[in-house]
């Protein structure tokens, strides 16, 4: 039996630009498959049943699929991964809108050749966790996961107190979910170690007395999943768009000329030691 549309988070099928059903057994089915491919294999699944003329997605062809997939996986492979939250689908969390941003990124990236690199470094056998992994999350919530990614990007608004009066509402403390401010006599003070960034209490603020300090990305380097996990390293500063590309430029060279079997830029660092990776990505 096919569950209706809005009772699952669904792609658009090639099938006339219509949403497809997924029947019980086809959604349990690809619930198993890793998060970090679930969305690429779902679509794959959807094209299968959509070359058959269906629009119902069924258990058999998430198995004709998944086949498919694992026996031609290195086809898959295209060198890098960018992965973005729900931000530009209207998220009411949004710090700053990333678009321009992953384009940027997606033709820094196209210019290295990572595939041609990593079919010279690993061989054919490419697999998935070889390719060179971005996340980018347009707030701190990171619905995209940046902090197991090589490069995680992080949507930041930074406060500071301005020259207009505070009138001592607190709404700024009540908005703030990591105790980051609190209201002396009649004045904000704001923690900035606290401080993620979400630019809440700024918006919050009915005098204004709340100013935007820094608007852009804070950057982690070096996470990964695996046998050993390793959650990435937040490098200094809020960084505007083409400072997070001239970084991404950088550490994608250290990658590049430190790998020497494909492996993730977080043992590469390890490897390496963080003075000579700070030392090579430079100031």
């Amino acid at each position: 039996m096919a569950i209706s549309v809005w009772e699952i988070h669904y792609s658009i099928g090639s099938l006339g630009g219509k949403p497809m059903e997924w029947t019980q057994e086809a959604m349990k089915a690809i619930s198993r498959v890793p998060f970090f491919v679930r969305k690429r294999v779902k679509r794959r699944v959807e094209e299968e049943a959509s070359r058959e003329g269906s629009s119902v997605v069924t258990l058999d062809h998430v198995r004709a699929c998944q086949r498919r997939f694992l026996e031609r996986m290195e086809d898959e492979v295209k060198g890098f991964r960018i992965e973005t939250c729900f931000g530009p689908s209207g998220c009411p969390n949004r710090v700053l809108e990333s678009d321009d941003l992953v384009r940027g990124l997606e033709g820094l990236l196209n210019e290295k050749d990572l595939r041609s690199f990593l079919l010279e470094k690993v061989g054919p056998n490419l697999k998935l966790h070889h390719e060179f992994r971005i996340s980018l999350s347009d707030c701190p919530n990171a619905c995209s996961r940046p902090q197991i990614a090589d490069i995680g990007l992080i949507g930041c608004r930074r406060p500071k107190v301005g020259s207009k009066p505070c009138d001592g509402c607190q709404m700024c403390v009540l908005q703030c979910e990591e105790n980051a401010i609190r209201v002396e006599g009649q004045l904000p003070v704001v923690e900035e170690r606290k401080c993620l960034g979400c630019g809440k209490c700024i918006d919050i603020c009915p005098t204004g007395a709340l100013e935007e300090a820094k608007r852009g990305y804070r950057v982690l380097v070096g996470g990964k999943l695996g046998r050993h996990p390793k959650l990435a390293t937040e490098l200094p500063g809020v960084h505007a768009k083409e400072q997070v590309l001239d970084m991404v430029d950088r550490i994608v060279q250290f990658y590049l000329k430190n790998s020497t079997k494909g492996e993730r830029l977080g043992e590469i660092v390890e490897r390496k030691g963080e003075s000579a990776f700070f030392e090579e990505l430079g100031p």
